[in-house]
């Protein structure tokens, strides 16, 4: 992709989202920054961004964002697909109508956008889709199924996707963190609180909530365990502006340690593993 082409990127108030516009727009790129309110981007906009209101669980919104792009440049050249957050909680008690939402905004806001950018893309037979994915996409952790779920989801999408549009000239990129250290952490956190019930009330799931907790906190608080938005900023624009993107980038060596396990391990080491991880 050359510079000249406009970059969209969902959920830029913050984290990976913002750490991405920041880095593109400072090596050349037409950034158009994106949030559901837009005074969150008055630093990135001072910097050259292009502030664009957008809420990926409203239908006008999206269509609203990509046309303001398309006005200005006939066409999205690279979409990157950022925002996205986590609900937490074992299966069994989860709130669906939260998981709902949370879909919403991983899954089917993802889905949406890119098919409203798809379009153009296909007429000028060139652009580039980063969807940002997970480490979770790969691996299940206890108590994290439902924000899985989605992080699988995006896998499927992204790996139908690829091949779909291929012939078009366009790419689809998958990039895979691991623990990123941004206000996940604390989103996930009080996601868990918000899925153990009151006091007084019973659970089955106390011990697990618990040890999901302190591995949460422990997880962030290992430096071999994550890495900062930047770094994964940085492979985002390498992805953007590869001649040749691979189809997948997982980031941090804890991430990909995970996925080998998981894969080569299979179900019983995997098991056994979560099980003393948590205490099960």
């Amino acid at each position: 992709m050359t510079r000249h082409d406009p970059v969209l990127i969902s959920g830029c108030s913050s984290g990976i989202g913002a750490a991405t516009a920041e880095m593109l727009v400072r090596a050349g790129h037409t950034v158009y920054a994106t949030a559901r309110r837009t005074e969150t981007l008055a630093g990135l906009e001072a910097l050259g961004c292009h502030a664009l209101a957008l809420d990926v669980t409203s239908e006008d919104s999206m269509i609203a964002a990509v046309e303001a792009v398309e006005a200005d440049h006939g066409k999205v050249g690279t979409l990157i697909n950022n925002a996205g957050y986590g609900e937490y909680g074992p299966i069994e008690e989860a709130d669906l109508d939260r998981v709902r939402t949370m879909f919403e905004t991983n899954v089917f806001g993802l889905a949406r956008l890119t098919q409203l950018v798809l379009p153009a893309m296909r007429r000028s037979r060139s652009g580039r889709i980063v969807n940002i994915g997970s480490m979770g996409g790969r691996i299940t952790f206890p108590v994290g199924g439902f924000y899985h779920a989605s992080k699988y989801a995006v896998e499927a999408i992204s790996d139908a996707l690829r091949v779909e549009v291929k012939p078009f000239g366009i790419d689809v990129i998958l990039v895979e963190p691991g623990l990123i250290r941004t206000n996940f952490e604390s989103r996930v956190n009080e996601s868990l609180e918000m899925a153990t019930p009151p006091h007084g009330e019973d659970t089955a799931y106390a011990d697990l909530l618990a040890a999901s907790n302190k591995n949460t906190t422990g997880g962030y608080a290992n430096d071999f365990m994550t890495t900062s938005p930047e770094a994964v900023a940085a492979l985002i624009l390498r992805a953007v502006e590869s001649a040749r993107p691979r189809s997948r980038y997982v980031v941090t060596s804890a991430a990909k340690a995970l996925i080998n396990l998981r894969r080569f391990g299979g179900d019983r080491v995997w098991d056994a593993t979560m099980r003393s991880r948590y205490g099960l």
